[in-house]
């Protein structure tokens, strides 16, 4: 059993440090810049001396990014729910990867809010959450596909542990599960052309995703918009545990980010890309235990 044990972490090893040559020639390009993942990646990617071409919603973000790199990384703004700003900003990635094509597509742009009870939620609610974490990610990848294969690089989707458990209700984890439906078949068909595709799944993290209003603040709106008669079916109760529920998983989010970002950058330098990362705890221990086994209707 222990030369077993030997072997696979001898394997595993290798396997992390089996990197892809000529690393400071390759462009990677990454939605979501402004703040969290995508922001600490893009510093990470420079560090190794790649050419990162990094995607931000605001000119403050991209500005701010510009500022805490060096020359090796550009910024370009992009709205991954506005067609026209997808197509703008592929033909500057265009532009820039010229013949070498694009080495790696990081799809790490999304948001979590609205969420919250099913029922206290409006369409809209949804779409304004699967428009950037689905529909957006779809678009973005479809247009940069060409350059990818050009490149014989590698997709690197941004899913969830809630792509694989739904913890929470509201377009956060239907757009998170089709996120792992639309990796898993590009992946299929995209082995042809030698492209790999990988999905990281994170557990539970504090970054900006949430955004900076106090979690009771936003179920409070929530509960004062519905009608009375939903409001009365719950009951004062029902809003009170679930708040408080949701302010403990926030409390125990983990700050430290980098366990998700070296994942994300191992999917990228590593000669043997993983089809899934895990990165956390949570993401291990629970929800993808609780992926496999039977569950009651109240449980995780």
């Amino acid at each position: 059993m222990a030369a077993l044990t030997d072997l696979s972490f001898m394997y595993r090893w290798f396997k992390n440090c089996n990197l892809v040559r000529n690393l400071s020639e390759k462009y990677v390009f990454i939605t979501g810049c402004d703040s969290g993942f995508g922001n600490l990646l893009a510093k990470q990617l420079v560090d190794r001396r790649m050419r990162v071409l990094a995607a931000c919603l605001t000119e403050e973000g991209a500005q701010k990014l510009q500022q805490d790199t060096s020359y090796q990384l550009q910024t370009i703004l992009l709205d991954v729910t506005k067609t026209e700003s997808i197509k703008a900003a592929a033909q500057w990635v265009r532009d820039q990867v010229g013949e070498q094509g694009l080495w790696a597509l990081v799809n790490n742009a999304g948001v979590g809010l609205p969420s919250g009870p099913n029922e206290w939620l409006t369409k809209e609610d949804f779409v304004k959450v699967i428009n950037v974490n689905l529909v957006g990610l779809i678009e973005v990848t479809l247009h940069m596909l060409p350059m990818v294969k050009k490149a014989r690089g590698r997709v690197v989707n941004m899913s969830s542990s809630g792509g694989r458990v739904a913890v929470i209700g509201g377009g956060y984890c239907v757009s998170k599960f089709g996120v792992e439906a639309f990796s898993d078949s590009i992946r299929r068909e995209l082995h042809y052309f030698g492209v790999k595709v990988s999905i990281i799944e994170p557990g539970n993290y504090r970054t900006s995703i949430l955004g900076k209003e106090g979690m009771e603040t936003r179920m409070q709106k929530l509960w004062e918009r519905l009608p009375p008669e939903t409001r009365d079916s719950y009951g004062e109760e029902y809003f009170r545990i679930y708040t408080d529920k949701l302010k403990n998983m926030m409390q125990l989010a983990e700050p430290r980010i980098r366990d998700v970002t070296n994942s994300m950058e191992h999917a990228i330098v590593s000669r043997s890309p993983r089809i899934r990362y895990n990165p956390g705890l949570d993401a291990k221990l629970l929800y993808l235990p609780c992926r496999y086994l039977p569950r009651p209707a109240d449980s995780v």
